[in-house]
């Protein structure tokens, strides 16, 4: 099973221009090696065979038919390997000369693709020799003894696997104004291959990088682009060998230019991602113009690889960037997004006061953050915020004194309730045996918090800003109308992987050093609802991680199981490439179940969640993002999971 991967390349050859021979030899090698990387499709530059920057020596007789000699060769020498390579050719039909892709695979042509948008500016002069392909008219050629299709409308389509399906564009065609990448999309291809001749000049490195990513973006599509290197001509330009592939408008690997030697990169593409998102985006086949060309079919079949060894990256933390400066601007914009939100919800209601419960752990620290910096930006004082820390039985010294000393360094109002006088009465009222600490035991303490805040709020005329946030609501770790309730909720669609990191971000970047070196502290602090009476030594008893499992898992299977709609079976798989030195797959394997088990019957809590800012792709809010009845059953997907599935 390949979960929906299939393994493509690009290649940029060594090559001597107009010497077809070398060129072909070349190309040879690289089909071969991709063969053995895995590489199921190849993407060769721009009339590869050739090389691009020959010239008017294209209308030489000698070079077309030596072209075509070498392209049978290259035919005979790959005979027997299921790797499907796209070549670049120019090819004489209908009277003219056109700039060509050849698609082949096991000795055979599976059809030829010419290129459409023929450059005539600067240094490309390509009118001069080629003749674009919508100006053909004949929908076949005869190519190495083989009558093949022909023409801009082929679609190559795998006979197994239709969502396995390619299009092709030829340099120039990306780069026009309306490329035919988005039409052969809407017409079925999830994969694009592009056969590039891109010079290097300063700049264009970056462009035609965004080039690339914006359109495997817009057309929810992989994208492989290939560009010939270092050894055409430089008579006048200079090619660096730049080679990408792209998955849905993110970078998966490219090639160092200006290498001497050959080039070949690979990487996976997901379709079965790819095609989720499309199934999502409704918008994504509403065209006036999708049935302008009547796309044809060329079939293949490709042989399914006996294990699956992804080279692809699979980020442990998917919510958070894996890089340090798109992680800074990441945080510093969801900081921006929640501010600003809050900001709307306070000037709307006209209330100048807001309530918020302090505990000592993350998700009410950063509750805070954000709260006393949009009373910064609305320029209402930090006195009108009242910070509420709330001791009960399970709370420990050490949160105690970092909610205490955090409240200070924000120059709040505090307030300290403690609530156990109040549990203890309500315990004696329900007749609940105070020594006996199951659910019960712990529900009366959130709501006796949650009944606190909500009361002091009324008496003030103010908000109760909820802390809990998305990693909580998708397992229903959250008393239901206790934590669970508040009246706008900053955190709700920021999983717990990323709290951290925005703590961390605002404690480097937005407050003092007092504030900071608390700040650190309470990111020190073992995750726990502090439900339960510490151990003997005073420390934190009840961890959160250790009862339903570590967070960072929970994120991973929330992610990819929502955002793309993977199943058990692939989310085990990926977490396994993502967790390989952390976690066994059997550690994996059981938490998930806890996931899904917990998704699904904690459902109940999310259909009535309070309002709250959507910050990311994935929320749960009922109102917009996640629809899902409170009684669906979990069987499918933990039985996927069993081990005689």
């Amino acid at each position: 099973m390949n979960y929906g991967f299939i393994r493509v390349g690009a290649a940029a050859p060594k090559l001597e221009v107009a010497n077809c021979s070398y060129n072909s030899n070349q190309i040879i090698e690289l089909i071969k090696k991709g063969e053995k990387e895995g590489v199921q499709i190849l993407v060769f530059p721009e009339l590869s065979i050739t090389a691009y920057t020959c010239g008017d020596l294209f209308h030489q007789d000698a070079l077309q038919k030596d072209a075509l000699k070498c392209l049978n060769m290259i035919l005979t020498e790959t005979k027997n390997l299921n790797l499907i390579s796209l070549i670049g050719i120019p090819l004489v039909k209908d009277n003219q000369l056109f700039n060509c892709a050849v698609v082949i695979q096991n000795g055979k042509i599976l059809g030829v693709v010419p290129k459409i948008y023929i450059p005539n500016y600067s240094e490309f002069y390509e009118g001069r020799w080629f003749s674009s392909g919508k100006n053909s008219f004949s929908d076949t050629i005869n190519i190495c003894g083989q009558q093949v299709p022909f023409g801009i409308d082929l679609l190559f389509e795998d006979v197994k696997n239709s969502h396995v399906c390619f299009g092709i564009e030829i340099c120039e065609d990306l780069w026009a104004a309306a490329p035919p990448g988005p039409y052969q999309a809407m017409n079925g291809a999830t994969l694009i291959f592009n056969l590039s001749a891109s010079n290097e000049i300063v700049g264009k490195y970056e462009y035609r990088i965004d080039l690339v990513r914006q359109q495997s973006a817009r057309c929810i599509a992989g994208y492989v682009y290939s560009s010939c290197g270092v050894h055409e001509s430089t008579t006048d330009v200079v090619f660096g060998g730049h080679c990408i592939i792209s998955e849905y408008g993110t970078v998966l690997t490219q090639s160092e230019r200006f290498e001497r030697n050959d080039q070949l990169i690979y990487s996976e593409v997901d379709i079965q991602k790819l095609m989720n998102i499309r199934h999502k985006n409704t918008s994504f086949m509403e065209h006036e113009y999708l049935k302008q060309i009547n796309f044809r079919k060329a079939y293949f079949s490709l042989k399914e690889p006996e294990e699956i060894n992804i080279k692809r990256y699979i980020a442990p933390h998917p919510f958070v960037p894996s890089d340090m400066s798109t992680r800074d601007k990441r945080c510093s914009e969801i900081f921006a997004i929640q501010t600003a939100a809050l900001a709307k919800r306070i000037e709307h209601t006209k209330m100048k006061n807001v309530v918020i419960g302090i505990s000592g752990g993350l998700d009410s620290t950063l509750a805070l953050l954000v709260t006393a910096k949009t009373f910064d930006i609305l320029d209402i004082p930090r006195k009108n915020i009242i910070a509420v820390t709330m001791p009960g039985f399970g709370t420990t010294d050490e949160t105690y004194s970092n909610a205490v000393e955090f409240m200070k360094s924000m120059n709040v109002t505090i307030r300290e309730i403690d609530i156990k006088p109040a549990c203890l009465q309500h315990f004696k009222d329900i007749g609940h045996d105070v020594n006996t600490h199951d659910i019960t035991y712990e529900n009366v303490q959130a709501r006796e918090r949650t009944k606190i805040l909500m009361n002091i709020a009324n008496k003030l005329g103010g908000l109760v800003i909820g802390t809990g946030d998305l990693s909580e609501l998708a397992l229903g770790w959250c008393t239901y109308n206790g934590d669970h309730m508040s009246m706008y909720s900053v955190n709700c669609s920021i999983p717990k992987t990323l709290v951290k990191f925005l703590v961390r971000w605002v404690a480097d970047n937005r407050v003092d050093k007092k504030a900071k070196d608390v700040l650190y502290k309470i990111l020190d602090t073992p995750i726990s609802p502090e439900l339960l009476p510490p151990n003997e030594e005073g420390e934190i008893k009840q961890k959160t991680e250790e009862l339903i499992g570590p967070y960072e898992l929970h994120d991973f299977f929330l992610y990819h199981m929502l955002r793309y709609g993977a199943s058990p079976k692939k989310i085990l798989f990926l977490a396994m490439f993502a967790f390989c030195d952390k976690y066994s797959q059997d550690e994996v394997k059981k938490w998930l179940k806890i996931f899904i088990k917990r998704f699904f019957s904690q459902q109940f809590k999310r259909s009535c969640l309070p309002d709250g800012p959507k910050v990311g792709t994935i929320s749960l809010s009922p109102r917009g993002d996640w629809r899902m009845p409170s009684d669906a059953m979990a069987d499918l997907w933990l039985n996927e999971l069993s081990d005689n599935h």
